[in-house]
């Protein structure tokens, strides 16, 4: 009776849902109709009504162990798969146009997300408390929601088509990205976040979304050749523009979106690579430039005019105003995306502008060795020289000031000999110049004519004079430098004609005669330097002076403590310089030679730091017939 009982109550239960069973079908056929209507909440209950009917008799099978009922059931119901699948194409649908619907048709949205929740529930209960998990089951609609979200919002600008790279392109490309982020955020935190569960986190996982496409999207534009505009442009507005009240700090969206949480927009290692190929590009542009300038600046040289003048009368070109601003753009402009992009552009534009000076000189040694031909050409090329040497001073005092970091205002050593030698070789140049103006009067020097009284020395002080005149277009510590440089060659070659003629006296009188000239004309260039601004201390020709003492000396004798205190003084004289001054007195026996010489070994001299060489450039002659002054057989 009991069993009996059991099986008249199952198949009363079964009687009862017979009804529902028969209309399945029809319920599939009226929720289609409202699936196709868009009477989507409607639909999911019918929907979840048939479903759970299933559900029930598919667990009813299963506690009995009904398998191949339980198959019967399944091809009975197959008619569910298609409408859940038909009603998730619709919601996945509206949220992939969310963004439009909470603006102007929210309930559409809200509607869906409802049926996400109700989905979601059942999906928790099931897993929960079921002891047997229905077909399709777990849905997992609500992460779905967000995998869709997500996708909307990545797909619809960072996977659009290849956009110029470059310039203006990218430029718009950004601005519009900068845009359309800013006002979508507006949308999901004043719209949409009113629309779903507060456990949703929307804001925060569109914010999300957005930074980590945004990744993804800088480096696939990185992979990209961009030229420096363009890297100037990603760099910008990664580091800068992103962060910005324009962007991510818009007062709109602030304070509950927040980015600074998020791992930064740009790794920094690739905001190094990115510097390091923005340098790159700088450099590569900075060299062309500079190039064309330096041309523009051989051209100069040639023109038959002579260089422009500033306000106070001193030579100069447009050459280091053109370096120098572009230098100086270059750093300030990297100053606004980093500290380490400023410091990578300032150690880059040092090395171009060493560069560029090494290429300047090369050009000027050029010019010089063109002018070697033919002095004629170019027509103003010391005024030229002169202009170089005051550009070099500008560039100079310029680069103390580029440094970002305002206590750090010296000039690194490798630029600074490049600046030097730059200044030696327009000095070099300028001093040939002299030279070869100086020799004809030179080669007369140690002459009878010269001797008995001459204007010689007066005719080398017109053309120091002349050549003084076209310093004082340089700026006062060239010019100083230049007169110090001039004073210098004039005593050489002073004393080159004295040693290397090799003149005899003859007697006391020949040698005093030899002394009065050599005090004459050493005090009339003495004053004449003194005269133009070079002070004493900066002359070399108290060595004409000191020479003149050990060949007026009356005494032999004492020729070797004279002799101790000339080689102390000028310690770069040699024994042949020596020897030599000793044949011009006339007077020296071999064995007081032979004493000052021993001396002279005994007594080495090593040159003081800052001491400048007098002698060591003098090569004294070989041994050949003295001149003598007067006829008859020479010493």
């Amino acid at each position: 009776m009991r069993k009996l009982m059991e099986e008249h109550v199952q198949l009363a239960s079964v009687v009862q849902v017979l009804p529902q069973i028969f209309s399945v079908h029809e319920v599939f056929s009226h929720i289609l109709q409202l699936l196709h209507g868009q009477h989507l909440l409607e639909a999911h209950v019918e929907l979840m009504m048939v479903e759970q009917l299933r559900d029930d008799i598919l667990s009813q099978l299963h506690l009995r162990g009904l398998s191949d009922a339980q198959a019967t059931v399944l091809s009975y119901f197959s008619g569910l798969q298609d409408l859940n699948e038909s009603l998730a194409k619709q919601l996945w649908d509206i949220v992939g146009s969310s963004l439009q619907l909470v603006r102007e048709d929210p309930v559409l949205f809200v509607t869906a997300v409802r049926i996400i929740e109700r989905e979601e529930k059942i999906d928790d209960t099931l897993l929960l408390e079921a002891t047997f998990l229905p077909p399709g089951r777990p849905k997992g609609w609500r992460q779905k929601f967000y995998q869709v979200l997500q996708d909307t919002i990545t797909g619809a600008r960072f996977h659009a088509p290849r956009m110029d790279a470059e310039g203006p392109g990218l430029a718009k490309h950004l601005a519009a990205l900068q845009k359309d982020i800013v006002s979508e955020l507006r949308v999901v935190k004043d719209l949409m976040v009113q629309c779903v569960p507060a456990h949703y986190n929307i804001l925060s996982l569109c914010t999300a979304t957005y930074h980590q496409a945004l990744t993804s999207h800088l480096q696939e534009i990185l992979r990209e050749d961009l030229d420096k505009q363009g890297l100037f442009l990603l760099l910008e507005w990664a580091l800068r523009v992103y962060h910005s009240p324009e962007m991510m700090g818009h007062p709109d969206l602030l304070p509950e979106v927040d980015v600074s949480a998020l791992d930064p927009l740009m790794s920094s290692e690739l905001v190094d690579q990115t510097e390091r190929r923005y340098v790159m590009k700088v450099k590569a542009s900075m060299f062309e430039w500079m190039q064309r300038t330096l041309e523009v600046e051989f051209k100069e040289w040639f023109k038959e005019e002579e260089p422009e003048t500033d306000h106070q009368g001193f030579f100069q070109s447009a050459l280091p105003a053109i370096v120098m601003q572009m230098l100086n753009e270059n750093i300030q402009v990297a100053s606004l995306i980093t500290n380490s992009l400023q410091q990578k552009i300032y150690n880059m534009a040092l090395e171009e502008l060493e560069a560029f000076l090494g290429r300047l000189r090369e050009a000027l040694a050029q010019c010089g060795k063109e002018h070697q031909q033919d002095r004629a050409v170019p027509k103003y090329y010391i005024s030229h020289l002169l202009a170089v040497l005051n550009n070099n001073l500008a560039l100079s005092n310029f680069v103390s000031s580029l440094h970002p970091d305002t206590a750090c205002r010296e000039v690194p050593g490798s630029l600074q000999a490049a600046l030097d030698r730059m200044q030696k070789k327009a000095t070099q140049l300028l001093l040939e110049e002299l030279l070869l103006d100086l020799q004809p009067l030179c080669l007369q020097l140690l002459s009878r004519k010269w001797l008995s009284g001459s204007q010689l020395v007066g005719s080398m002080c017109e053309v120091i004079d002349k050549y003084a005149k076209d310093f004082s277009r340089v700026r006062k510590p060239v010019f100083t430098l230049l007169l110090a440089e001039s004073e210098l060659l004039v005593v050489n070659q002073y004393l080159r004609a004295l040693l290397q003629r090799k003149m005899v006296c003859k007697s006391r009188e020949e040698r005093g005669q030899l002394c009065h000239r050599l005090l004459q004309d050493a005090t009339q260039l003495r004053e004449l330097f003194c005269g133009l601004g070079l002070d004493r201390g900066q002359q070399s020709l108290e060595a004409v002076f000191a020479l003149r003492e050990l060949i007026y000396l009356k005494d032999p004798a004492l020729l070797s403590l004279e002799v101790l205190g000339f080689i102390t003084k000028y310690p770069d004289v040699s024994d042949e310089h020596i020897s030599t001054l000793l044949d011009i007195r006339g007077d020296v026996s071999k064995e007081v030679r032979h004493v000052v010489l021993e001396m002279m070994a005994q007594h080495p001299q090593a040159l003081p730091e800052g001491y400048r060489p007098i002698f060591s450039t003098i090569l004294v002659p070989v041994q050949e017939q003295p001149f003598c002054l007067r006829k008859g057989k020479c010493a």
